[in-house]
């Protein structure tokens, strides 16, 4: 048996409650966390591939810690912590809520042991579960559980990516989880016009958001067009071809200078001879018709330029999505594929999933943004420097996770992130 997939889970307890449901939510997604750490050996749990990612029992012990630090600790009179120095081991970045462990140094935590991360999360779900069921948990508990939920949410998502980049450095590249991909086919290339105006942008108040997609405020936006899917592998190796990689007029000067300082010639994990692609079932061949993947802002601003075209912005993207159904490839769908495909739905043409798509839009505050009071407040407003926005998720995203107004980010050189592009022009 994997270390972890381990024997301790967390008890059902049969009793009727206000809270059931987002107890059931709670012990879904938190299942779904070990489901996906289940193939990983222990040495694979352990390691760290760059200072950006963080090795799989990181993220597994982090998302305990949000629980325990934010619900648990101030509101549970007699909690006792499972560990004191856990606190600052797997804090993140929240100088608020305590000291912290190095961030490029989380590869060196060789204990606790992985098994000890497994029992902690048993520790701290058996009392959530227990105090929702029992109706013990304030109000202001169960918000921050919810948020606690999204976050771990985030960190599935990381937990993929990571561990992706990790066995890319294996030169036996390794399969994450063996499977066949199945053969893919992109729907016809059409544009789609949008007449604009002045439209609301934001979280429109019912049910959760991060605090970075509000406050929702009106913005005037001039007639557009957006593609009706994203950009393949095959549209991208057109471009490079085309010599894309040795053209500095397609290029920002700082892509460029990335250009040139990292040796760039195709997306992160294709080979040399643009046939290969290593992904989490393995290397397999590139199929051309499948969504191009592993580009950063500058590759997509540079592809988007030689097409004639550019990236939308945010709002572009949001006002396109707003009341589409949220359709696509996401990681927890029944096939299995964590590798991007385009999923059509009754001649649908999907505006969520496959890949996150970068936009033209940095990363900054919405009109009247203020962050929050203490450790929490600073979940997104500290991070709104440098970075550029990416919409719609992607096929390592969960689908409940996602909706129109969701933002995410990352610089503009980020390639381990499961990214592409959608193409936009104006009308």
């Amino acid at each position: 048996m994997s270390p972890l997939n381990p024997s301790v889970a967390v008890d059902r307890i049969d009793v009727a409650s206000r809270d059931e449901a987002l107890a059931a939510r709670f012990a879904g997604i938190r299942s779904y966390t070990r489901e996906l750490a289940a193939p990983l050996s222990g040495e694979d749990a352990g390691a760290q591939s760059m200072p950006d990612a963080s090795p799989a029992k990181w993220h597994l012990a982090h998302t305990t810690w949000f629980f325990e630090t934010f619900v648990l600790k101030p509101y549970c009179a007699d909690y006792q912590v499972f560990h004191p120095r856990f606190e600052s081991l797997f804090n993140s970045d929240d100088q608020g809520a305590g000291g912290r462990h190095p961030r490029h140094q989380r590869g060196l935590l060789t204990r606790p042991s992985v098994h000890e991360v497994m029992a902690y999360r048993h520790y701290v779900d058996r009392l959530l579960l227990e105090g929702l069921l029992r109706d013990s948990l304030p109000p202001a508990a169960v918000d921050f559980l919810e948020l606690g939920l999204h976050h771990e949410q985030q960190h599935q998502e990381l937990l993929l990516t990571d561990i992706k980049h990790l066995f890319a450095q294996n030169p036996l590249m390794p399969e994450y989880r063996p499977q066949n991909l199945m053969a893919a086919e992109a729907p016809p290339f059409r544009w789609r016009e949008h007449q604009g105006g002045i439209v609301g942008i934001g979280h429109a108040g019912r049910g959760f958001a991060f605090d970075n997609e509000g406050p929702r405020h009106r913005v005037l936006l001039r007639p557009y067009a957006l593609a009706s899917r994203v950009v393949t592998n095959g549209e991208y190796a057109e471009f490079i071809r085309d010599g894309g990689y040795r053209d500095p007029r397609l290029w920002l000067s700082e892509g460029w200078a990335q250009v040139e300082a990292q040796r760039w010639q195709h997306p992160l994990y294709w080979n040399d001879t643009l046939d290969a692609e290593f992904t989490l079932h393995g290397t397999h061949a590139i199929d051309a018709q499948r969504p191009v993947c592993h580009i950063g802002f500058f590759e997509a601003d540079a592809y988007a330029r030689w097409a004639g075209a550019r990236l939308p912005t945010e709002f572009e993207w949001e006002q396109a999505a707003r009341g589409r159904r949220i359709t696509g490839q996401f990681a927890d769908q029944p096939d299995g594929e964590l590798h991007p495909r385009i999923v059509t739905e009754h001649s649908s043409e999907p505006i969520y999933g496959s890949v996150w798509c970068w936009t033209a839009s940095p990363y900054i505050a919405y009109p009247g943004y203020r962050a929050g009071p203490g450790a929490v407040g600073q979940y997104s407003g500290k991070f709104m420097s440098n970075q550029w926005v990416l919409r719609g998720g992607s096929c390592a995203s969960s689908r409940s996770h996602l909706r129109s107004s969701y933002r995410n980010f990352f610089p503009a050189d980020a390639r381990w992130q499961f990214s592409g592009l959608r193409l936009a022009k104006e009308l």
